[in-house]
C-alpha cells in the first residue's frame, strides 16, 4: 500500500490501482475503525476517499490517509507486551479478536485458539522486536492479522497491522490467563521499576474469553441506544469478572461510549470457558435501553465460534442466526400486513356468528367482495416506530 505524505486524490488513487483491488483507505490517525473505508472498484474510490477523510478529520483532527490492500476476512491476533525503563521486553501471550463487526471487537479470547507454537513465537518475536526497536516503555499491544485465503494459520505467516499504545479493553483475557495485574505493572514501571517477571516466569494458565456488553440495539443496525438503566443484573460466579462503570439507576448518554460492562470468563479449557461465558449471558438483565445480551449469548453458542473458526467476517456472514439484522425492518410493511390479518379474522368471526344464528347473509352488511354500499376503510391503531399506521 501508501504510507506516505503525498494526499491529493488524483495520486492516491493511482497507489490505490498499483496496489490492488480491493483496497483499505484508513486514517493515518484513526483508530476504532473510524476513517476507514473498503474499496472494491475503482469508480467507488474517490466516494470513499472523501467520506473516510470527513470522519477522520471530524474524530481526530487529521484527515490523512494511508492506502493498504484488504486482507478479506482474515483472523486478528494480537500479542501484549511490557517494555521498562531497564532495557527489558516480555510479551504476555496473545488474544483473538477476530469476532468483530465493523472493525470493533465483539469478544475476545487468549490464547487465540488452533495457534501452533511455531506461530506464537514468531508472533511474539516480531512483537518483542517492534518494541525494542520503537524504545516503548509500559503496556502495549501488537497486533496482526493472518490471510486465511492464502496460508493456513498453521505456517507461520502473518501480516503487521498496528500497534496500540496503552492498555486496551480486552487486557482482562490477558490478566486471566497469567494471573498478572497489567495496571499494577503499569505503575511498577512508571515509578522506575524493573518489570516483576522475566520471560521464562510467566506462563498461561488455562482459557478466558471477554463480551463488552453494550447499550445498543441489534434488531436496529446496532444503533446506540441511550436511556435509564432501570434494571442491570450482572451475575458473579467461579471464573467470572465483571468490569463495569454503571449501575442500575444510572443514565447511558448518547455522546459517549455506550459500553455497560464487560464479562470475563476464565477455565481450565476453552469450552469451559465458553460455557461459563453463555451461562452468565443468560442470567443477565439489562432492563430500559435495548442491549446485545441475546446476541452475545447466540454468538456464544455458536457452533462454529465454539469450534475455533472464527474469523473477522464471521458475525455479518451470521448476522440473521445471531438475531441481528443489517438493515431496519420496515415496520410500516410489517403493520399494514398485520391490518390485513386482523380484517381476515373480523371477516371469519362475522361469518360465525350469521351461522350461529341462523340469519342470511345481507348484501348490505356482508364484508366479502360481493358486498353492495361502496368501499369502506378502517383504521388500526398499530404503532410503527411510534407513529400510528393506517
Amino acid at each position: 500500500g501508501y504510507h506516505g505524505e503525498r494526499q491529493d486524490t488524483k495520486f492516491l488513487r493511482e497507489k490505490a490501482y498499483e496496489t490492488g483491488y480491493p483496497v483499505l483507505i484508513k486514517a493515518a490517525a484513526g483508530g476504532g475503525g473510524k476513517g476507514m473505508r473498503v474499496v472494491t472498484k475503482a469508480i467507488e474510490f474517490e466516494e470513499a476517499l472523501l467520506s473516510a477523510r470527513r470522519e477522520a478529520e471530524a474524530a481526530f483532527g487529521d484527515g490523512r490517509i494511508l492506502i493498504e490492500k484488504v486482507i478479506e476476512n482474515p483472523r486478528h491476533v494480537e500479542v501484549q507486551i511490557f517494555a521498562d525503563n531497564h532495557g527489558n521486553v516480555v510479551h504476555l501471550f496473545e488474544r483473538d479478536c477476530s469476532l468483530q463487526r465493523r472493525h470493533q471487537k465483539v469478544m475476545e479470547e487468549a490464547p487465540a485458539p488452533g495457534l501452533t507454537e511455531a506461530l506464537r513465537e514468531s508472533m511474539t518475536n516480531a512483537a518483542i522486536k517492534a518494541a525494542k526497536i520503537s524504545g516503548y516503555r509500559g503496556a502495549g499491544t501488537v497486533e496482526f492479522i493472518v490471510d486465511p485465503a492464502k496460508r493456513s494459520f498453521e505456517d507461520g505467516s502473518f501480516y503487521f497491522l498496528e500497534m496500540n499504545t496503552r492498555l486496551q479493553v480486552e487486557h482482562p483475557v490477558t490478566e486471566a490467563v497469567t494471573d498478572i495485574d497489567l495496571v499494577e505493572w503499569q505503575f511498577k514501571v512508571a515509578a522506575g521499576e524493573k518489570l516483576p517477571l522475566s520471560q521464562d516466569e510467566i506462563r498461561l494458565k488455562g482459557h478466558a474469553v471477554e463480551a463488552r456488553i453494550y447499550a445498543e440495539d441489534p434488531e436496529n443496525n446496532f444503533l446506540p441506544s441511550p436511556g435509564k438503566l432501570y434494571g442491570l443484573h450482572l451475575p458473579q460466579g467461579e471464573g467470572i469478572r465483571i468490569d463495569s462503570g454503571v449501575e442500575e439507576g444510572d443514565g447511558i448518554s448518547g455522546h459517549y461510549d455506550p459500553m455497560i460492562a464487560k464479562i470475563i470468563a476464565h477455565a481450565p479449557s476453552r469450552e469451559g470457558a465458553f460455557n461459563r461465558l453463555a451461562h452468565t449471558l443468560a442470567h443477565t438483565v439489562v432492563a430500559g435501553p435495548r442491549g446485545n445480551v441475546a446476541f452475545l449469548h447466540a454468538l456464544a453458542t455458536l457452533p462454529v465460534v465454539r469450534e475455533g473458526k472464527v474469523d473477522t467476517g464471521l458475525i455479518a456472514r451470521e448476522a440473521t442466526s445471531l438475531g441481528s439484522w443489517p438493515h431496519q425492518l420496515d415496520c410500516a410493511a410489517v403493520a399494514r400486513g398485520a391490518a390485513f390479518l386482523i380484517e381476515r379474522e373480523q371477516q371469519r368471526i362475522a361469518v360465525r356468528a350469521r351461522k350461529r344464528s341462523n340469519e342470511k347473509s345481507s348484501p348490505w352488511n356482508t364484508l366479502d367482495a360481493f358486498g353492495f354500499g361502496g368501499s369502506r376503510e378502517t383504521s388500526y391503531a398499530l404503532n410503527s416506530d411510534g407513529k400510528r399506521v393506517t
